[in-house]
C-alpha cells in the first residue's frame, strides 16, 4: 500500500488580525476531521499558557472537532437533519472560546480573556471568515487506494 503525505498550508498569518483584539489571546484554524491548519498568540502574554505550541494547538484542533460533533448532533437531534453548526462558544472562569464555520471543511477558534468584548470577537471572526475564508477550507482528503 502507498500513499501520498502532502503538507497542510500554514494559515496562522491570516489570524494575526484577531489577536490584536483586546483580550483575545489565541487563534487557531481547523480542519472538520481535527487537524492544524495554523495558529497564532497575541504578543506579550503571560499566564499559564503564553503561547500555543504546535502540540497544544494540535490539542486544539482536535478538542475543537470533537465540539463541533457534539453540536452538529445536539443540532440535528432538536432541528433535524442536515442542521449546522455556525458557531460555538465555551465559558470558563478563565475566559471564553470561540468556534465558526470557516469555509468548507474547517473552522476558526479564538481563546480569549473573561474581560474580552465577545461580541466584537465574534464579529471580527465572522468578518475574517468572509474576506478570506475561501484560504481556510479543507478539502476533503483523496482515499488510499489499495494497490495489493
Amino acid at each position: 500500500m502507498t500513499g501520498i503525505i502532502t503538507r497542510l498550508p500554514d494559515l496562522g498569518w491570516m489570524l494575526h488580525p484577531l489577536t490584536e483584539i483586546p483580550g483575545v489571546r489565541h487563534a487557531v484554524v481547523v480542519s472538520e476531521d481535527g487537524l492544524r491548519l495554523g495558529h497564532v498568540s497575541a504578543e506579550r502574554l503571560s499566564g499559564p499558557v503564553p503561547a500555543l505550541s504546535v502540540a497544544e494547538a494540535e490539542s486544539l484542533a482536535a478538542a475543537c472537532a470533537a465540539m463541533t460533533m457534539t453540536g452538529r448532533s445536539t443540532a440535528s437531534l432538536l432541528f433535524g437533519r442536515g442542521a449546522g453548526v455556525r458557531q460555538l462558544m465555551l465559558e470558563s472562569e478563565h475566559g471564553f472560546v470561540l468556534f465558526t464555520h470557516a469555509g468548507v471543511g474547517a473552522h476558526l477558534g479564538v481563546a480569549t480573556e473573561t474581560d474580552a468584548d465577545v461580541g466584537l470577537v465574534a464579529q471580527q471572526m465572522q468578518l475574517l471568515v468572509a474576506k478570506i475564508g475561501a484560504h481556510m477550507g479543507s478539502q476533503p482528503r483523496d482515499p488510499v487506494i489499495d494497490s495489493s
